[in-house]
């Protein structure tokens, strides 16, 4: 990784906007919850594509293999993150609820940096 701190801070960022989307709109999640499933990958790509073109700007003449390692890094990070609150924390949630109803969407973070990087190539 060219920045790891920059990674891991944009990383950790990429995690916290929607997580505090979803604790503002966390009212409409019993009214509709439909409504509030269809917000939150929103929220994560939007967050996902701010954080890939801060990044980078910042290091310049990354390759595809570092986009994607980056999207993996956010991922891990995306997870860990949460599951440190969905498992053991509030708002308990089985690893396989977990997976299925947060955990997979976070499968778009690499796929949005390794198009970063095919379009850097």
């Amino acid at each position: 990784m060219t920045n790891l701190k920059l990674a891991l801070a944009y990383g950790f960022l990429d995690w916290l906007i929607p997580f505090a989307t979803a604790f503002a709109i966390f009212p409409i999640h019993g009214s509709d919850r439909i409504f509030f499933e269809s917000i939150m990958p929103v929220a994560g790509v939007f967050s996902a594509v701010i954080f890939a073109v801060l990044y980078g700007r910042q290091v310049k003449g990354i390759v595809l293999e570092e986009w994607v390692r980056l999207g993996i890094l956010w991922l891990l990070i995306s997870v860990a993150v949460d599951l440190l609150m969905f498992s053991w924390g509030p708002m308990k949630m089985s690893l396989v609820d977990y997976f299925k109803d947060i955990g997979f969407t976070y499968l778009a973070i690499p796929i949005i940096t390794a198009g970063f990087g095919y379009l850097k190539k």
